[in-house]
């Protein structure tokens, strides 16, 4: 496993930051798989394991363009720490979603481990939360949304779904 300077992880990681906001207000979700290896692995523990970036690449591009990815505007960092000995950045993730009407902070947070590849790409990435945290937390959400006329169609089916 090779080692990477300090400075140059967190180089990379700011970079990585910088292009997940870019690629949020854009919404080119494709752009995301750009910042992983060819052959890199992404765990994500509801949806599953997805190998090379092509796999990332359709599975987030399906995820943050359909409810509720498409209502999450930002996902910015907590804290993280620096693993030089093992070339990691460990963080904390807040998955925003947009103002329901409400004008209170929506959401809920993430582990996320990424495995520095060099050239400000990953070699892996894996999303550690429980997603009965991230339902509650959606589903507040559109009931929120819908109470205050900003739940779209696709978020009502959604609700209609989970209301329970």
């Amino acid at each position: 496993m090779p080692t990477y300077a300090r400075e140059e992880l967190e180089s990379a990681f700011r970079h990585y930051q910088d292009e997940v906001a870019d690629i949020a207000r854009s919404g080119e979700w494709s752009r995301f798989a750009d910042l992983f290896t060819e052959d890199a692995t992404y765990v994500e523990h509801a949806y599953g394991t997805f190998h090379g970036r092509e796999e990332i690449r359709d599975w987030i591009v399906r995820t943050m363009t359909t409810f509720p990815g498409s209502e999450m505007p930002g996902f910015p960092i907590d804290w993280y720490v620096v693993d030089e000995e093992r070339g990691r950045i460990v963080c904390e993730v807040w998955n925003d979603m947009r103002d329901p009407g409400d004008g209170a902070r929506h959401g809920a947070s993430n582990l996320t481990i990424l495995t520095y590849a060099g050239d400000n790409r990953w070699s892996s990435e894996e999303d550690v939360y429980n997603p009965a945290t991230f339902l509650r937390a959606t589903r507040k959400w559109a009931k929120v949304a819908a109470a205050n006329g900003e739940l779209g169609a696709d978020g009502e089916a959604w609700l209609e779904m989970f209301a329970r």
